[in-house]
């Protein structure tokens, strides 16, 4: 069983059509899962990255606001160039809350850190972790220039915005490589976003596919229905999934391969 992959819009990066997502690797404070979780061991994380990469899996999203799970990544990755890696800028998690930043001096700091977190020397996908102003801050913030300039000089692959608003998205679509947008059963606002990308031909990466875990309890279908409604979209390149389960993991990518 092996996932399908697709190239994140006009990159030529190829994604599996599942990633993994690192948020309860690295935090579990003020997060909006149903239900409470531990931080998991350094054995654990490494049995499902183990577990993803033998499936199929080779995209791994993280975050700075994802509490250690950078470092975490740097310590227990092998094969580093089998791994497509999507980190942020913006937004930070310090003593149990979150603050943003996105001056040029700050996104340069971000990526240097993520850099060296992850122990590599190019990150594949950078977004703009937005704190729900989307146009405003790629329209009068130096973010994006920022990052534009970071990968005209080799540290970046692709650029993108992970978005909170319609409006956003869709200039994220126009000024970027990449849009992560919220598509799910239940939230299907940012369609409009998915369309224009797909005639733009621009990367579409899929946060919140399970709704934060809350389609695992639905009774239509649960979080199988959900995951095949997502990858059947047109134009969705890639669906983030993050689970300290390795069957909850074995599942999706079931669901995904079939």
């Amino acid at each position: 069983m092996t996932l399908p992959r697709n190239l994140l819009g006009q990159t030529d990066i190829e994604v599996s059509c599942l990633g993994l997502g690192t948020v309860k690797f690295g935090r579990n404070q003020e997060v909006k899962y149903p239900t409470k979780f531990a931080l998991p061991e350094d054995r654990e994380v490494e049995k499902l990255l183990n577990q993803a990469s033998k499936a199929g899996i080779n995209l791994i999203d993280t975050a700075p606001a994802y509490g250690n799970s950078e470092q975490r990544l740097g310590r227990l990755l092998r094969g580093r160039s089998d791994w497509i890696i999507c980190t942020k800028v913006g937004e930070e998690f310090t003593n149990g809350k979150s603050y943003f930043n996105f001056s040029a001096e700050h996104t340069r700091r971000s990526v240097e850190r993520s850099l060296r977190n992850i122990g590599t020397d190019y990150l594949d996908v950078v977004l703009i972790h937005s704190d729900g102003r989307d146009e405003y801050i790629l329209e009068a913030t130096d973010c994006l220039a920022t990052l534009l300039q970071l990968k005209a000089a080799g540290l970046i692959r692709a650029v993108g915005m992970s978005t909170k608003t319609v409006s956003g998205g869709l200039k994220a679509v126009a000024l970027t490589d990449v849009v992560m947008v919220t598509y799910n059963l239940a939230m299907q606002d940012d369609a409009p976003v998915i369309d224009s990308a797909r005639a733009a031909r621009k990367g579409v990466m899929i946060k919140k596919a399970l709704n934060s875990g809350h389609a695992c309890n639905d009774n239509a279908g649960g979080a199988e229905a959900s995951l095949r409604f997502v990858l059947q979209r047109e134009g969705v390149s890639t669906a983030i999934i993050g689970t300290l389960n390795p069957a909850h993991l074995a599942a999706n990518i079931a669901a995904a391969s079939s």
